[in-house]
């Protein structure tokens, strides 16, 4: 009779495939993203040929559709684009934070004076586009669009790196991405100071009280997600009626997530070399001899994972190739017409995003690593930063979301012919320079300052 005890001398780790050996967390966010700035693309070109097309009317109509939710007395509704920029954009600012704190905590943002140089030039990318707007449309009509020129498009900007390949030093790549997470968190809080309602104290201590449940849930440690998800839930309508906006409930819960895990290595070894895989005999698996080991070893292989990491590889997917595509096909409809391109708010749009991001963040990166405060990696020479500065002026995504919020008629269409300019052209000077300067020379003289 054979044998049915496992094998001593066979592997004691899962097959691998050969997506494990070549992509680690950090890797994996950049493919996605980069695949996710593609797909991105596509739906922002359908928008706009739908948006110029005889099915215009139609196509503009079916995001003014209203969709409510009704339960007895209570009533919660608001058009299906409305449900896209407040609803699944909770959760691209969500894992936008889960990210954020990744890199903190787990990643290679962890020294606090490498994070210090990204830090500071999402500062200078943020001030600067908003001062060169402001002082173009002080006083203006398009003045309340200020906040639409201080973000960058993760995806946009990750999915030009990738076009670069090996033609660009890796510290580069970690570098623009988070400074493009930082620029949109920055974005969010704009939003939640610049552009919400009428606040209503009484709802946004219910939303605090929902936070507080949260915290006493995780310090109970209770670690079931569909419990945070009916927390997370309330939290977000409590916030939304609160007049803060609904996005905002994203950031929160994201950096509220655990980036520590619960299971270390040694404990998981050491659960994992008492698992029975099969026991003597022809007993099936409902008989095995130590049935609570298999539970506590899949609690174990799950739990080594901190939940930052579990849900961002979760979302991730879901959100650049589902929630983001949905949000261009939204929003990135426009009427494309000479007389929008000419109005002024278009020219501010695209000289904060053109110029005034940029020589923000090529001045905030200097000043940074001139007082101490930042240090560069070795090989992120200047023509480096300079390239990525231009590329940073990508910012579709956010700019759209805002102008959303701060803008209505002419004007929107005005912002959103802006941006689409401005990003066109960052992309193609921040690809230019990255592709012809050389990565040792450029602009690294500004290091002898």
């Amino acid at each position: 009779m054979n044998d049915p005890r496992p094998d001593s001398t066979a592997p004691v780790q899962l097959p691998r495939a050969l997506i494990d050996r070549i992509a680690p967390p950090f890797v994996r966010f950049l493919h996605i993203e980069a695949a996710g700035g593609a797909v991105l693309l596509v739906f922002t070109i359908a928008a706009l040929l739908l948006s110029n097309s005889p099915w215009a009317d139609a196509f503009f109509g079916i995001w003014e559709t209203r969709v409510e939710l009704r339960l007895g007395e209570f009533e919660f509704g608001r058009s299906l684009k409305g449900w896209i920029n407040d609803g699944l954009m909770t959760l691209f600012f969500f894992l936008v934070a889960l990210e954020l704190k990744r890199e903190a905590v787990l990643g290679e943002m962890r020294n606090p004076r490498m994070a210090a140089l990204s830090i500071a030039a999402a500062l200078g990318g943020m001030v600067a586009p908003a001062a060169v707007y402001l002082a173009l449309q002080w006083a203006q009509p398009g003045q309340r669009g200020w906040g639409i020129v201080m973000a960058t498009d993760t995806a946009f900007v990750i999915a030009c790196l990738a076009l670069l390949g090996k033609r660009i030093p890796h510290s580069l790549r970690v570098f623009m991405l988070f400074l493009a997470i930082v620029d949109d968190i920055g974005a969010i809080l704009v939003v939640a100071v610049g552009y919400s309602h009428h606040m209503d104290w009484r709802m946004l201590a219910l939303a605090g009280l929902c936070i507080g449940i949260l915290r006493a849930l995780a310090a109970a440690g209770i670690r079931s997600i569909p419990i945070y998800v009916l927390v997370g839930s309330a939290t977000w309508l409590a916030i939304d009626a609160s007049g803060l906006h609904a996005t905002v409930t994203g950031v929160i819960l994201g950096l509220m997530t655990p980036a520590r895990r619960w299971v270390s290595d040694s404990r998981l070894y050491a659960i994992l070399g008492q698992v029975i895989a099969h026991p003597a005999g022809d007993q099936g698996s409902a008989h095995t001899s130590d049935r609570r080991t298999l539970q506590v070893a899949e609690i174990a292989a799950r739990e080594s994972l901190s939940p930052v990491e579990r849900l961002e590889m979760a979302l991730h997917p879901w959100v650049s190739f589902c929630i983001m595509p949905i949000f261009a096909l939204a929003n990135a409809g426009l009427a494309l017409s000479w007389a929008s391109a000419a109005q002024p708010v278009a020219a501010a749009v695209f000289l904060g995003f053109a110029v005034g991001k940029p020589a923000g963040i090529l001045l905030f990166s200097w000043l940074a690593l001139r007082s101490g405060l930042a240090i560069r990696p070795p090989d992120l020479n200047w023509g480096s930063i300079a390239g990525g500065s231009f590329l940073a002026g990508i910012g579709f995504t956010m700019a759209l979301f805002i102008a959303n919020l701060a803008l209505v008629g002419p004007l929107m269409d005005s912002a959103k012919i802006g941006i689409f300019l401005a990003s066109l052209f960052s992309a193609a000077m921040g690809l230019a320079l990255l592709a012809w300067m050389p990565r040792t020379q450029g602009l690294d003289e500004l290091r002898k300052i």
